[in-house]
């Protein structure tokens, strides 16, 4: 990226907010937003978020738990599943999101929607992703916290 656009984006960073869990809203430059190979890579306490745009929107979205391990790792695995099962949905964009929770992880998968409302079938096609043993083993493997995948 030219150092130009680096700049363009930064300012752009600084000037949003965001929501916490909590409601209460901040400057979305004091969250660890930063751009990589195009994605959005956002750690607020505890959480990792990656997502194609700002700010993150789940208009549709399916959950799971899983082992401890490296979140974004995990993200980036999930997130690749994801667009490979939805990338024939029409204005799709896969949102990951990662939160630790004790020797767990949560997992919310999904993502925006530019045209549309999210169909019952998205969903659950999200959710047997999500539940899909096969792809829960590749992804710990991968994202393993002892070590490289």
């Amino acid at each position: 990226m030219p150092r130009w656009q680096e700049a363009d984006v930064t300012d752009v960073i600084k000037s949003l907010d965001v929501s916490r869990a909590d409601g209460a809203q901040m400057p979305l430059a004091q969250t660890g937003v930063r751009l990589r190979d195009g994605w959005y890579v956002t750690r607020i306490a505890g959480s990792y978020t990656l997502s194609r745009h700002l700010p993150a929107r789940f208009d549709l979205c399916a959950s799971t738990r899983l082992p401890r391990v490296k979140a974004s790792r995990l993200a980036r695995q999930i997130r690749q599943d994801l667009w490979r099962e939805l990338q024939g949905l029409r204005g799709f964009s896969p949102v990951v999101e990662v939160s630790q929770d004790g020797d767990s992880v949560c997992v919310r998968a999904g993502g925006r929607l530019m045209s549309g409302p999210a169909t019952r079938s998205a969903v659950q096609r999200i959710e047997v992703l999500l539940n899909d043993p096969a792809r829960r083993a590749r992804w710990c493997t991968w994202a393993r916290v002892g070590g490289q995948g």
